[in-house]
């Protein structure tokens, strides 16, 4: 009999009201379960984990209540350190308690759980792959200026634009993403467009196709490429107007770039908040910095030896005047070491992402030659000498120093715009000093502004 259920089951158990397993037979197509043909005259107890002790009991005491009890699930230790996990259906047989217990072998399910589990995570793992991939498609297609348009070759529909080719194009990208090509472009046909354009991007022969954009009228050149993804054939389309396609580098640009390449001033391009995009060899020569790439992406500030209080004067006053000339200060080197500069700037805001240009020239031989000689020149020079015998040392030295003092604040009120919480930065005065020095020099209007 035992031999019978054990084909069904893979461990049938018949225990005695004392606890003793009294037969046992084991499924035989299952060659992975313990000898139980030894477990006979052995305390169940001792056959199962700790938990598993206190599950059975637990599952005894609601039988003998009468509840209809489902299986329990049980741990046979190994000889490996394993646990053999079981779920049993346990019966009572006869008015004694003698016990029949049922068991499946719970570890298929287990395997399969985690195959189940391993896939999810692989999944998991797949779609954060695609997640970043989409995101650095999406950033790659914000970040360019060149206008971009993905054409599916299959229906002829426009998968995804940015937002230059919505410019060009005359409509918002959500007006024509998803929508038919002929939407976008006038005299053309679906087929005969589609069909000139991949065959140019296969057959390598290049070159642009001349499209009229269809809201904004204006007269295109589309460069196309083909190329696959997801088993699907796209065709993405580069459009440019005429007049940018056909400007080529001319004498001027030329001499320019080498200018920018083999110049002996520092050239340096920011962006609207000082953040530096582009610098050449001679800037990094007077930073001491390691190379162009350690540079750009700082702030400019970073190498101005009054940082932003500097930054702030320099970006204000062009923002307002668009050029700066002749601003002097000193720079700042990655070796915490100062160079005398003077620099220009010009602002330049005809393009979608305006720049500031700085031109930084080293003027430490300058400053040296105007260290060396008398201060104020000749003219200064006679002029202390006239002062000698009609004034005392001490007055002489207060005059001279009330001069320079407004001179100082002259040049601050002029460089900061009239900013006057700049222009005490800049001096390294309180707000409140700079107004009182602003009354002792006359320098103040009558409305005290």
């Amino acid at each position: 009999m035992q031999r019978i259920l054990a084909s069904d089951a893979d461990i049938v158990l018949l225990v005695d009201p004392a606890g003793i397993i009294s037969g046992a037979e084991t499924n035989p197509s299952n060659p992975g379960l313990p000898a139980a043909a030894e477990w006979p005259g052995r305390p169940l107890r001792e056959l199962l984990t700790v938990e598993s002790v206190a599950k059975l009991d637990t599952h005894l005491e609601r039988l003998a209540a009468g509840e209809n009890v489902p299986s329990t699930e049980l741990n046979h230790p190994l000889t490996d350190g394993l646990d053999l996990a079981m779920r049993y259906a346990v019966h009572r047989i006869d008015a004694q308690g003698t016990l029949l217990m049922l068991g499946h072998d719970l570890r298929p399910i287990a395997d399969m759980q985690q195959r189940l589990v391993e896939a999810q995570l692989a999944m998991e793992r797949d779609y954060e792959a695609q997640r970043e991939a989409d995101t650095r498609y999406r950033v790659l297609m914000e970040a360019v200026d060149d206008a971009v348009v993905v054409i599916s070759v299959a229906n002829g529909r426009i998968r995804d634009l940015n937002a230059p080719a919505a410019r060009l194009l005359g409509d918002s990208r959500g007006d024509l993403s998803g929508h038919p090509v002929g939407r976008a472009f006038e005299d053309r046909g679906r087929g005969e467009l589609l069909d000139e354009m991949t065959r140019r991007a296969i057959s390598g022969e290049g070159g642009s196709i001349e499209v009229k954009a269809r809201r904004s009228g204006r007269e295109l050149l589309a460069a196309p490429t083909v190329f696959r993804a997801g088993g699907e054939r796209l065709i993405m389309c580069r459009l440019e107007e005429p007049a940018a396609a056909s400007a080529v580098p001319d004498e001027l640009s030329g001499n320019l770039e080498r200018l920018y390449n083999e110049g002996i001033d520092g050239i340096v391009f920011l962006d609207r908040d000082g953040v530096i995009r582009a610098a050449n060899e001679a800037f990094v020569n007077l930073t001491d910095a390691a190379g162009v790439q350690t540079v750009r992406g700082r702030s400019f500030s970073d190498f101005l030896a009054r940082g932003a209080v500097d930054l702030k004067v320099l970006l204000d006053n062009v923002r307002r005047a668009r050029q700066l000339r002749h601003y002097s200060t000193r720079l700042a080197t990655d070796f915490s070491g100062e160079v005398a500069v003077d620099m220009s700037a010009t602002w330049l805001d005809d393009r979608a992402r305006p720049c500031v240009v700085v031109v930084v020239r080293d003027a430490t031989r300058s400053e040296a030659s105007r260290a060396s000689g008398v201060p104020g020149g000749e003219e200064g020079a006679r002029s202390l000498r006239e002062l000698v015998g009609s004034a005392s040392l001490k007055e002489i030295v207060a005059e001279t120093n009330d001069v320079v003092e407004k001179m100082c604040i002259e040049t601050a009120i002029e460089l900061t715009g009239n900013n006057r919480v700049a222009a005490a930065e800049m001096l390294g005065l309180s707000r409140q000093s700079l107004y009182v020095k602003l009354r002792k020099h006359g320098l103040l209007s009558r409305d005290g502004s």
